[in-house]
């Protein structure tokens, strides 16, 4: 049986998006990803880089790399102003259905100790915890450790 597609809206990204993902990365993050990141990302075959769009307007964005059979989740951003709605399952439930497209048997991710927020997303959808990078993620003082999790797609 075929994976229900949950977003519509759903579409790859391309570098003439990159004016308005940066927007919306600058607007959700305290340390968002630079457009170098998203430049390389695009530029790589073994990443998987898409953008949600509501009324022609970029309102959310995930990359993830993809390699034998195991996908990263490398960039879930959910803009502002979208926040709150439901709409961060939903793309990660469609992250998941890209990463299964190519063969992909497990994701994995990391995500910040303090973004309970996130944690309790991810927890909710099946991931689990699996271990720990020290300072791994830059701070306003200093650096913050991730959390790794996984999850099984199949």
């Amino acid at each position: 049986m075929a994976a229900k597609r949950s977003l519509e809206y759903l579409r790859k990204m391309s570098i003439i998006d990159l004016d308005e993902v940066m927007q919306g990365e600058l607007s959700a993050y305290p340390q968002p990803w630079k457009q170098s990141n998203f430049e390389d990302c695009l530029a790589n075959k073994l990443y998987s880089c898409w953008v949600f769009e509501e009324e022609k307007e970029i309102i959310a964005h995930v990359v993830l790399s993809v390699a034998v059979s195991e996908a990263h989740l490398l960039n879930l951003c959910i803009y502002p102003q979208i926040q709150g709605k439901g709409w961060g399952r939903k793309l990660l439930n469609e992250a998941e259905w890209i990463a299964k497209q190519h063969q992909a048997k497990a994701c994995f991710l990391e995500v910040r100790a303090s973004n309970m927020k996130g944690i309790n997303l991810y927890q909710s959808a099946g991931y689990n915890e699996i271990g720990l990078r020290k300072n791994y993620y830059p701070a306003n003082k200093g650096r913050e450790d991730a959390i790794v999790m996984a999850k099984d797609l199949f």
